[in-house]
């Protein structure tokens, strides 16, 4: 089967598309045949080497963790999925066991969903049915971005009429916070270049920052000189969060997921990208009703995957690609 896959450490420039054996699901996995999956920032990350003194790959690795698909095999033992299910879902390289272990519980392993057939661990709830409702690009695009959105909400428990600065809301996962704090009543501030300007209004953001042009905790302040109730950052790493933070009231939520996290002594807590028991099944229902809309900015035959993850690399991106089987 084709692939895209790294022979090595290295950057967006090691990865090609390759032949590859087709895998076997062994006792309680699956086989899927996949029909889209999305590109994420962490798939380089990993790849890069950033973390292989936890997560040491083996090559060729085959890159990917969202996706949606088509069971084509069950392994020996059964699964709670069956031969022909429609699935949705996300699993992590194996080698990164302590990474996927705070994802979800089980832990959810794939042998890469950049490839036309990947192998998972059937049981966990970091995988669920895909309702016909929802296209697979669609449902490919949202496992890591609105598994990432959803504990956000939760560890900042936002209240109706909340102030919230939203830093990065133009990204992959900015398109599933904004629109699950706006549809709890949350007056967000987003920070967003001038052609991103509409998209982020429609995703639900009641004001815009170009933070090409202003600081934006600068401008936050004078238009609210009181100060915000929360921030949530999702791009900038820790170093460059300390200025932005004087926005928020005392007690207020200062809440990240980029990388690399500040010192926990700054105030901020990171919030890690984790799948609890039915929470895709209530990500599809929100993306079915609208609540969640998955913006697939830019969509890639496999064949064209390593220039998909070049452009993700190299160029501004809004909402999320996907690579279609």
């Amino acid at each position: 089967m084709k692939a895209l896959v790294a022979r090595g450490y290295g950057g967006v420039e090691v990865l090609e598309v390759a032949d590859v054996p087709v895998p076997l699901p062994g006792p309680g996995q699956i086989q899927v045949h996949v029909a889209a999956a999305g590109l994420n920032p962490a798939d380089v990350r990993l790849v890069s080497g950033a973390f292989k003194e936890v997560a040491p790959l083996e090559f060729p690795h085959v890159l990917g963790s969202d996706f949606a698909g088509t069971v084509t095999a069950v392994g020996p033992g059964g699964s709670r999925f069956s031969t022909g299910d429609e699935i949705f879902g996300l699993g992590l390289a194996r080698a990164a066991g302590s990474m996927a272990s705070l994802t979800s519980s089980p832990p959810s392993f794939t042998t890469g969903t950049m490839a036309e057939y990947a192998i998972f661990d059937a049981d966990t709830p970091a995988l669920a049915h895909r309702p016909a409702a929802l296209p697979a690009e669609q449902a490919a695009a949202l496992p890591i971005a609105a598994l990432t959105a959803l504990p956000l909400l939760r560890a900042g428990n936002f209240a109706p009429g909340t102030k919230a600065l939203v830093i990065g809301a133009a990204g992959g996962v900015g398109g599933a916070v904004v629109p699950l704090l706006a549809a709890q009543g949350v007056h967000v501030i987003a920070t967003a270049i001038p052609a991103d300007e509409s998209y982020v209004h429609g995703l639900g953001a009641a004001e815009t920052i170009d933070h090409s042009s202003a600081d934006a905790a600068a401008e936050t302040l004078r238009r609210h000189p009181g100060g915000v109730d929360a921030l949530v950052n999702l791009v900038l790493p820790g170093p460059a969060l300390a200025g932005p933070a004087r926005v928020v009231r005392p007690g207020g939520p200062l809440l990240t997921v980029a990388f690399p996290s500040p010192d926990p002594s700054t105030g901020f807590r990171t919030v890690y990208t984790h799948a609890r028991p039915g929470d895709l099944d209530e990500v599809a229902a929100l993306a079915v009703k609208g609540t969640l809309p998955s913006t697939v900015s830019r969509r890639y035959p496999l064949a064209e995957a390593a220039r998909a993850y070049r452009d993700l690399v190299h160029e501004h991106v809004r909402g999320k690609l996907v690579i279609t089987g």
